[in-house]
């Protein structure tokens, strides 16, 4: 048992999320919006000018088999968490509802990590946390990243929050519809789709990094995307997993502050 402790491997997905949170040298931070209580990390890196990079994880484990959903979403590989590790500006793993060993909570059913993962009710309560982390810090300037799923929200925030003036997106499935169609899944009938909806504020910069070899999130989901002037589409030799943290320090780098 000892054994098993020191090495995490029977811990649960909150646990082990947590577990490396820690060796990244990342602080919890529980927040109460709309009802819910979000597990989020924060690095300890201070603000140059009030900026805060927030990053969203992908949809976790939403299903154990196309026909069992899972009892907790929780990721079990937090690529997002890993991401932000890699970023020298201060920032925030921003978790959503439910997420994070939150799944027996008030309020919390299967419909929010089902199909219901990118509703409203996700969305405003995202946004409510944001909001207070805003005035608790005194931000300024957000840049929001998403992975996969995440980035389906952080669109849907950049819409909604005046402090973003950056978002970026990784292998996101922008068009849920035609995700959901191209593996045959069930319509996510109680989930907001950014390709329905009008483009961002053009005062939102966008990068939206795609994998060349990407078979769950393919190219030509993101094509035809409602994109502002402000947005680029950078094709990159990886798929939906790899090799995302290879690349990311040279991306951040190129990125203007």
């Amino acid at each position: 048992m000892l054994f098993c402790g020191l090495l995490g491997g029977c811990a649960s997905p909150p646990q082990r999320l947590a577990l490396l949170a820690q060796e990244f040298g990342m602080k919890a931070q529980h927040l109460a919006a709309k009802g819910y209580r979000l597990v989020a990390y924060r690095n300890g890196i201070e603000q140059p000018a009030g900026l805060l990079h927030i990053y969203l994880e992908g949809d976790g484990t939403p299903w154990l088999t196309r026909h069992r959903i899972a009892r907790d979403p929780t990721p079990r590989n937090p690529l997002a968490l890993r991401l932000m590790a890699l970023d020298p500006a201060p920032s925030l793993y921003l978790g959503r509802p439910c997420y994070n060993g939150q799944h027996q909570a008030p309020g919390c059913s299967p419909w929010l990590w089902t199909q219901g993962r990118y509703s409203e009710t996700v969305v405003a309560t995202l946004e409510a946390a944001i909001r207070q982390q805003i005035q608790r810090e005194n931000i300024r300037k957000i840049w929001l990243i998403g992975y996969s799923g995440g980035g389906v929200l952080a669109w849907f925030l950049a819409q909604r929050i005046p402090q973003v003036e950056v978002l970026i997106t990784i292998a996101a499935n922008l068009d849920v519809s035609r995700w959901t169609d191209l593996h045959g899944y069930s319509p996510l009938d109680g989930s907001l789709n950014p390709a329905v909806g009008p483009p961002l504020r053009p005062a939102v910069r966008q990068w939206h990094l795609v994998g060349q070899w990407d078979t769950n999130v393919p190219l030509e989901l993101i094509q035809g995307l409602p994109l502002s002037r402000n947005a680029e589409i950078l094709p990159l030799p990886s798929d939906h997993h790899c090799c995302w943290l290879q690349y990311w320090p040279r991306l951040l780098a190129r990125l203007p502050p």
